[in-house]
């Protein structure tokens, strides 16, 4: 029973629910950069080669026949998911940058003095009654 209170308490804490939230977003933000790669950048790259579609480029090494289909080396699609790959590193690189620079920022600000507590106000008064 140890062991499943402690998944409890683990499953429960924040950062669990901002890690699954993270993942969320993280697999739709996939989704966009995909669209984006092969919807719109890919495109004119492949008109400006030539009217190449990438996800056609293929290396045949089998040829079909009547019963088996033809085997192929997709290289093409691989190098739409490198630059998939690509656009979503540099998009995470440059958020870790700005998470980094607004924490610098964070921590250069000076820290206001904490208020005095009621203990120490009181003993403030209690100093300037005796001084007058």
């Amino acid at each position: 029973m140890k062991i499943l209170d402690e998944f409890k308490a683990f499953a429960m804490k924040g950062n669990m629910v901002d890690m699954a939230v993270g993942i969320i977003i993280g697999a739709a933000f996939g989704k966009i950069v995909s669209s984006l790669v092969n919807d719109i950048i890919m495109p004119p790259i492949g008109l400006l080669l030539g009217g190449v579609n990438f996800t056609d480029l293929k290396l045949v090494l089998k040829a079909a026949n009547e019963t088996v289909p033809a085997v192929t080396w997709n290289y093409g699609n691989f190098i739409q998911v490198v630059i998939d790959f690509l656009i979503v590193a540099w998009a995470i690189f440059m958020l870790v940058k700005a998470m980094n620079a607004a924490k610098k920022k964070e921590e250069a600000a000076p820290a206001a003095p904490p208020a005095p507590t009621k203990d120490q106000a009181l003993l403030t008064e209690i100093r300037d009654l005796l001084k007058k």
